[in-house]
């Protein structure tokens, strides 16, 4: 406890941060040397990398995602061996920023989003709201020897939150502005939407997932060319939109729901799949990425147009995440938000590929600090919480 007590009392610390997305991509890592806390957070980048799981554990993970289709054996093992590649990846990164694991203070660990059911489901007549996270932190913190903050979504959902999106809190103490109206754009597997109007306070922050963001995209391509992704978007490129699936695929009751909202796998995960492969017969596999594109792109402007509506016009929509490579995406951005300026978040000094391992490493700083950073405006929570769960 000692150690608990200097590490809470340090000014200055080294974190590290942990994020594995909805398409379990890899693993993102970021050495982050954070002073202060709350709004008088600085912080500064010190290392980033992606670790690659290893050759078909993807694969594994998606298969005991899916409702009815994970077995208990199965989800209790990956805990572990999440927790294990989670611990590998550390390793790594110290190394490869040539610092020794007694020199980071913290980690914090998003862990890999098994199932979100934050809308909650039916057992024996009472409705059970649930997330879980695997890559347990406390087997993290036994096999590096550093503090370990996991589980931050559980605390918010206990109090009657979707327990997402949580980087809001982070968009708001980095990218809020005096004179300007922002939206902050993360394209991970879901795409998340954080809108902070000129002044905003915390407490009036708007934030929500918008619907798919790389996901069904990644799948299409993992099923018709055996590859992870569409790089720079060439393949949506080159076919054409098929309208009527677009229309189709537009009418999601997710793109109905009212604030707070948050989605992942279970909306837009096989069963979506399974019905624009159905709906496209007689296309060309070009067709059908491309259309999985529009519906990412339009999908984004949609959402931000309607729940935008009470504040100005938005002069910059600051993108992040995996699909701002996408160029074509980036491209089909543009042209909905027409007269806004897009600008990648490395403009403002947050590498747009390590933004969402920062946002873990900053989280974890301010559950240690005492500081609740979830956003009850945003999650439904009752109200603010601290997150997560340190283990020694």
């Amino acid at each position: 406890m000692t150690t608990l007590k200097k590490l809470i009392h340090k000014k200055n610390k080294i974190i590290i941060g942990l994020m594995s997305g909805t398409s379990v991509d890899g693993i993102d890592a970021a050495i982050v040397s954070i002073k202060g806390s709350g709004v008088k957070t600085k912080f500064k980048l010190i290392k980033f990398k992606t670790f690659s799981y290893p050759k078909n554990f993807k694969e594994v993970v998606l298969a005991n995602s899916h409702p009815g289709k994970g077995s208990v054996d199965m989800i209790s093992t990956l805990n572990f061996a999440i927790a294990e590649y989670f611990t590998l990846a550390v390793k790594k990164i110290v190394l490869s920023a040539k610092l020794k694991l007694n020199q980071i203070d913290l980690i914090g660990s998003h862990g890999q989003t098994i199932h979100h059911i934050p809308n909650g489901k039916i057992i024996i007549g009472k409705n059970f709201s649930s997330t879980l996270q695997i890559g347990d932190p406390s087997v993290i913190a036994k096999l590096t020897g550093i503090t370990t903050i996991g589980d931050f979504r559980v605390a918010d959902v206990a109090l009657g939150g979707q327990g997402a999106p949580l980087v809001p809190y982070f968009d708001w103490l980095v990218f809020r502005s005096r004179k300007k109206n922002r939206a902050l754009l993360n394209i991970g597997g879901i795409a998340n939407l954080t809108l902070l109007p000129k002044n905003v306070a915390l407490k009036n922050v708007l934030a929500f997932d918008s619907g798919p963001g790389n996901m069904l995209i990644d799948r299409l391509m993992k099923i018709f060319y055996k590859k992870d992704f569409d790089k720079n978007g060439a393949v949506a490129r080159s076919g054409f939109i098929i309208n009527p699936l677009l229309s189709e695929l537009k009418k999601h009751n997710y793109f109905k729901k009212q604030l707070p909202k948050s989605t992942g796998r279970e909306e837009f995960g096989e069963k979506i799949l399974n019905q624009i492969i159905k709906s496209s017969k007689g296309y060309s596999r070009e067709d059908i990425i491309a259309t999985a594109t529009e519906l990412t792109a339009f999908s984004i402007f949609e959402q931000c147009k309607i729940f935008y509506k009470n504040f100005s016009s938005i002069n910059e929509l600051i993108v992040s995440g995996g699909g701002a490579n996408n160029l074509y995406l980036i491209e089909r951005l543009k042209f909905y938000f027409d007269k806004t300026k897009i600008k990648y978040s490395n403009s403002f000094g947050v590498d747009k590929n390590a933004k969402e391992a920062i946002c873990f490493a900053l989280l974890a700083n301010e559950t240690i600090s005492g500081i609740a950073s979830n956003i009850p405006k945003v999650t439904g929570a009752k109200r603010f919480t601290i997150l997560g769960k340190i283990c020694l």
